[in-house]
């Protein structure tokens, strides 16, 4: 029988956990074993992978607590994102509203976007082109486009995300039910049912995943530090 694992990361243990990620533009380790991604500048962009695929086979969640700034008009927020993107540890995708993970437009397959993917969204601006609402949500994306139907905001014409606090994200990935289910604070902003492998990654299991982040004309701290990692070997 496979064991479950559990990884924790903790305060004290900065070179091990600086040891587990691969870095990409503005991404850096930060003193309390954090990753920012992106600094309080303008037009910034960073990325963090995990070294160790993850096996879509195979039962996994993670636990992180992220920060997206303090600066209510600030932008733009983070994706977390699992892809399988021919450029590998290396993919990207386009700043701005794109959050380093998207492209401008759905129907504009050009310029720089992680695919095939699926991405979780901590949203921050607003942007037509993404069919965003005039406030902070949580969205759910794939194949390296930001535009999104639906949106989680707690009902909540005045969510706001940017309220200089660790906001708790967990994410779970089910293979045996194909069930994705995300929480915020504690509480379910996204469930569905999707067939990864052969859906998304077309027959692929191991897949690489972390987070994206990007600001433009508007900015914000932005960062993330895992708290657990739970999965099959």
């Amino acid at each position: 029988m496979r064991k479950l694992l559990f990884i924790f990361f903790y305060t004290g243990i900065a070179a091990l956990a600086q040891a587990q990620y691969t870095l990409i533009g503005d991404a850096a380790y930060m003193k309390n074993d954090c990753i920012q991604l992106t600094p309080d500048v303008a037009y910034s962009e960073g990325i963090a992978y995990y070294n160790t695929r993850l096996n879509l086979q195979n039962f996994f969640q993670v636990d992180f607590d992220i920060y997206l700034g303090d600066k209510e008009e600030g932008a733009d927020g983070i994706t977390f994102v699992i892809h399988n993107d021919k450029r590998g540890f290396e993919a990207f995708g386009t700043w701005g509203e794109c959050m380093g993970y998207g492209r401008w437009s759905k129907y504009y397959r050009a310029g720089a976007y992680i695919a095939p993917s699926i991405a979780i969204e901590f949203d921050t601006y607003q942007n037509w082109r993404q069919n965003d609402p005039p406030h902070d949500h949580v969205a759910y994306l794939e194949d390296g486009t930001n535009y999104h139907d639906t949106y989680w905001h707690n009902n909540n014409p005045s969510f706001n995300l940017e309220d200089d606090m660790l906001h708790s994200f967990s994410f779970r990935w089910e293979p045996d039910k194909q069930r994705i289910t995300v929480w915020l604070d504690g509480e379910i902003v996204y469930q569905g049912v999707r067939d990864l492998i052969y859906a998304v990654f077309g027959g692929e299991t191991r897949v690489i995943w972390g987070f994206t982040a990007s600001t433009g004309r508007a900015s914000n701290l932005q960062y993330f530090c895992l708290r657990n990692l739970a999965l099959k070997e």
